[in-house]
């Protein structure tokens, strides 16, 4: 059985995932998206979370997706008993970043060469 979705016609599409939220405190699903919304403009990991999906997705889903973050982040902290450290607004980019550094050097091991990086120094 596929997770499916449905078309504009409304039709459903084979291996997309439906696009509703599970059932739960409508009060408390509120409340996180204002929240979510709110932090669309800072310069915090949680408001470059909600911009790069928002890009892409439309700002609903985005505030849906920093919602189901909060819930996470307030979890982790509830259950660990934890301060919060924010990973910051470049978080995203740094990772991207990384990511392209080890494909590229995956491609030329692949092609034969031995590569040794190092990070320079920015002024």
């Amino acid at each position: 059985m596929g997770v499916s979705s449905r078309d504009m016609m409304g039709a459903m599409i084979e291996g997309e995932e439906d696009p509703k939220t599970r059932k739960g405190n409508k009060y408390l699903r509120a409340a996180l998206i204002e929240v979510a919304h709110s932090v669309c403009r800072s310069d915090n990991y949680l408001g470059a979370q909600y911009r790069r999906i928002a890009a892409r997705k439309g700002r609903h889903r985005a505030a849906v997706a920093v919602a189901h973050s909060i819930m996470g982040i307030v979890y982790y902290l509830l259950t660990r008993k934890e301060d919060y450290k924010d990973l910051g607004s470049h978080y995203f980019e740094q990772r991207q970043q990384e990511a392209i550094v080890r494909q590229a050097l995956r491609k030329l091991e692949n092609l034969s060469f031995q590569a040794a990086l190092s990070a320079s120094q920015a002024s």
